[in-house]
């Protein structure tokens, strides 16, 4: 006796697909996690701010080995040139350039020195963690699958837009030029953002291709959140 096999899914049209993608991030990104909401309402602390802004450096610092990752595996000159300017945008072309930088001069902004955050000393264990599940999943996973888990960029320029009005309304003592890293983010975004779509639309050819690079989404989505958890328990403990 034989079992007839399932018939396979068929996969959704481009125009759904991109939808269902999309959707990821209206559900779950991390601009609703309730440490980011109390940070764009000015319900943060100084300490609590300067918390996140180490902890969140952390995962800065580590964008750029993802993506020499993600480059790795990509099969074409033109594919390894395009991303290799993601890393170009984080580490600079030369000294003192780049988004780490920019992110240090927020750490410096805020009151920080870089020896704090680049000592990575203080970083909480939850976001060590989040962060290396989300560089090694770059490093063992397909290429379809680590490029559709940085689309959680499709999200990222309107929340670069809310965090600096938030700053710019709620947290004055934070040195304007500090918020350089939040201006450069939102046309980088859009340009990265729309990239990585077509490549995942153009590369999920099956339903289960697509299955996947939605569910590599919501992984990268779960990284943000879990790092924003860890950084928000750590503030209830100190407040008990």
């Amino acid at each position: 006796m034989t079992t007839a096999l399932a018939p396979l899914a068929e996969p959704w049209s481009p125009a759904e697909f991109e939808t269902r993608l999309r959707a990821v991030g209206e559900e779950r990104y991390h601009d609703r996690h309730p440490f980011n909401l109390r940070m764009h309402s000015g319900d943060l602390s100084q300490e609590e701010l300067c918390r996140w802004i180490v902890n969140r450096f952390h995962y800065q610092r580590h964008i750029p080995v993802k993506d020499a990752l993600i480059t790795a595996k990509l099969d074409t000159p033109a594919l390894r040139r395009m991303w290799l300017r993601r890393i170009q945008d984080h580490d600079g072309q030369q000294h003192g350039e780049g988004g780490i930088e920019r992110w240090l001069r927020l750490g410096e902004a805020a009151g920080l020195n870089r020896e704090t955050l680049l000592g990575a000393d203080t970083v909480l264990p939850g976001v060590r963690l989040a962060v290396e599940g989300y560089v090694n999943f770059c490093r063992l996973r397909p290429p379809l699958e680590a490029v559709a888990a940085s689309l959680t960029e499709l999200s990222a320029p309107d929340l670069m837009r809310t965090r600096i009005d938030a700053f710019e309304r709620h947290y004055p003592w934070i040195e304007a030029d500090g918020l350089a890293y939040f201006r450069a983010r939102v046309s980088q975004g859009r340009r990265d953002s729309r990239e990585a779509l077509d490549l995942v639309l153009g590369w999920a050819r099956t339903r289960g291709d697509q299955d996947r690079a939605v569910a590599a989404l919501r992984f990268k989505c779960d990284v943000l959140w879990s790092l924003l958890d860890a950084v928000d328990r750590a503030g209830h403990r100190e407040r008990r």
